[in-house]
């Protein structure tokens, strides 16, 4: 993942206090040129900075246009505006982030430059100071004052939940209750459900027709998780309000997540049973979780790359 998408995910892709702005440098926004390559180039004057966040379509895609809430797959380039230099970019990776366009989830600069915007695009966005990180970054070589210069490449947009043929779950897997919405809100056991599963299973609810998961993807997911078979549910990313991205690689995520969802289908909603070999054997950080409780999640897979 890039470390710009890591820093963000981490922590401050979360709504992060203002830091001060820089002064405006002697060139403006519209000095700064991007190539039409692929992938771009961005020259931007030196010491450049602004006081407010400016955004220039390079391209109209002319897809649909992003709106608050959605999750989109973006490919970007970033620059210092004061050094000149690029500190990141997704396109040297070949893949795609996925960022969801929520308050809560991003940086100010990031909505501002994204939202109605269309898919398709290619968005040029000069981040102020203040709608930016708030503070310095030393993994980024950014300043607290620095303005972040982006190029922007709006992909895709990624569905908002599971979409396919519907499947019976097995009688001996708890029953999924829903929220008001349709969306899985949590568990119920049954007369039928096993009391101590001791392997890990998946279950297809939703069958989609997208591509085959693959070892060292990232998965979109949106997900409930729950202390089998029916006790506490300790997270949801239907009420965190946004889409969780998951990585297909060992030791990045439960095994019973790497394990299970290699060769499932995007656009499919699962039910894992993931047994404590399998979840947090260790322990979990999540003070709800004991080291020999057995999970139960409903996982829908939203998107791959």
């Amino acid at each position: 993942m890039n470390r710009i998408v890591i820093s963000l995910v981490c922590a401050a892709l979360l709504l992060s206090a203002c830091g001060g702005g820089g002064g405006d440098s002697s060139e403006g926004f519209d000095a700064i040129t991007v190539t039409k390559d692929s992938t771009p180039k961005v020259t931007v004057p030196e010491g450049f900075s602004t006081p407010t966040t400016e955004t220039k379509v390079i391209e109209d895609g002319g897809g649909d246009t992003v709106k608050t809430g959605d999750t989109i797959k973006v490919n970007y380039l970033a620059v210092n505006g004061r050094t000149g230099k690029q500190f990141d970019s997704s396109f040297a990776g070949g893949q795609p982030a996925a960022f969801t366009l929520t308050d809560a989830r991003l940086l100010p600069g990031f909505l501002k430059s994204l939202v109605d915007q269309k898919i398709g695009s290619r968005v040029l966005a000069a981040i102020a100071p203040e709608d930016g990180f708030g503070e310095a970054r030393q993994e980024l070589d950014l300043q607290a004052d620095d303005t972040m210069v982006i190029v922007f490449d709006l992909v895709s947009s990624v569905p908002t939940e599971a979409s396919g043929d519907a499947k019976k779950l097995p009688a001996d897997v708890p029953k999924i209750i829903s929220d008001d919405d349709g969306h899985p809100a949590g568990f119920k056991k049954t007369d039928d459900t096993l009391k101590n599963p001791t392997k890990q299973s998946l279950s297809v609810v939703t069958q989609g027709d997208g591509p085959t998961i693959e070892v060292g993807q990232t998965v979109v997911t949106q997900y409930v998780g729950q202390i089998y078979p029916d006790g506490k549910v300790f997270d949801s990313s239907w009420v965190n309000g946004a889409p969780l991205p998951l990585s297909m690689t060992e030791g990045a995520a439960i095994a019973c997540f790497t394990e299970q969802l290699v060769g499932q289908k995007v656009g499919s909603r699962v039910v894992l049973v993931c047994p404590p070999d399998k979840a947090y054997a260790d322990g979990s950080q999540e003070p709800t979780i004991k080291a020999d409780d057995t999970l139960v999640f409903a996982v829908d897979l939203l998107d791959a790359s």
